[in-house]
């Protein structure tokens, strides 16, 4: 490859990266990972002979894709006895100003919940998914990646589909209504008042935690109003006074610095004027941009 079929190649890859980022990270929830994938789909584009590739962005889709799957059954295998509920690595937006490297995430958001949801499917499933609901992808260019027929493919995305629809409220989509909502589970939690409680969240909700698979946040999910209500009755008060608002996946949520102990970011999914989803990270390799992680040491680099 002459230096400037090079050049080419690598303007060519930088105008395609936010699209990259955004579908690995929506495969692997995880910024680090996600970007581990894009240098990696960069580093196999450098290696190719790029002259058949008639389509170079769905070229690169379905490569970082393949990448995404490989690097997701590897974890599923790593995290067998994980403890508790694993959690998405948040792309957090404080006082209203992402990360410029995170703008394109938010830009379309996937909510936490659907991460969350997104992370029980199986890995073919979770590509079809990502691949064609997400980024229209079609079926023929999936197939190949997840070694089955266009038909069978098709089969995966429904049901990765159904099980989207069925588990993964859909957020309210004005971000004032959901703080709004959230104000009330704040002032409610901080009064320890259960009615109050009730009275915004849904009579489904789930409250999931993630510590890391260890401490006492590695515990399985709380589902329901009452039992979620009577939880954070003991929790609530001292949580709610040091919560601090943020946006997290484009949706409305807190983080929450107590004295003498690491942040937590939660996540609030407010689906139809209550609150569906309740998600707590406290897994510190979770949130490195809250240490002050500088853009570069998350860049993919082309030179």
């Amino acid at each position: 490859m002459n230096a400037s079929d090079r050049d080419w190649l690598a303007a060519e890859f930088e105008r395609a990266r936010p699209r990259l980022r955004a579908v690995a990270y929506r495969m692997l929830g995880s910024l680090s990972e996600a970007d581990d994938a894009v240098q990696e789909c960069w580093l196999r584009l450098e290696r190719s002979d790029s002259g058949p590739i008639n389509d170079l962005r769905g070229w690169l889709v379905t490569v970082v894709g393949r990448i995404s799957l490989d690097a997701l059954r590897a974890r599923r295998a790593a995290h067998e006895e994980y403890r508790g509920t694993w959690m998405p690595e948040p792309v957090i937006a404080t006082e209203g100003t992402p990360n410029p490297e995170d703008e394109a995430l938010l830009a379309d958001s996937v909510g936490l919940a659907l991460l969350v949801v997104l992370e029980t499917l199986t890995p073919p499933e979770r590509l079809a998914f990502v691949l064609h609901d997400i980024f229209d992808v079609p079926f023929e260019d999936i197939a190949p990646v997840v070694g089955r027929t266009t038909e069978a493919a098709r089969q995966l995305a429904s049901r990765a589909r159904r099980r989207v629809r069925r588990s993964a409220p859909e957020p309210d989509a004005d971000l004032a209504l959901q703080r709004s909502v959230v104000d009330a589970f704040l002032a409610a939690s901080r009064a320890g008042d259960f009615a109050g409680l009730l009275a915004v969240l849904d009579p489904s909700v789930v409250l999931r935690s993630d510590g890391g698979g260890t401490g006492p946040l590695a515990r399985p999910p709380i589902v329901g109003a009452e039992a979620v209500a009577r939880r954070l009755q003991t929790t609530g008060p001292r949580f709610a006074a040091y919560a601090q608002w943020i946006v997290v996946n484009g949706g409305a949520g807190v983080i929450v610095r107590t004295p003498n102990q690491p942040p937590v970011v939660v996540a609030f999914t407010v689906s139809h004027r209550l609150i569906a989803a309740i998600d707590l990270i406290a897994d510190p390799a979770k949130l490195t941009e809250l240490s002050g992680r500088s853009p570069s040491e998350r860049g993919v680099s082309t030179g």
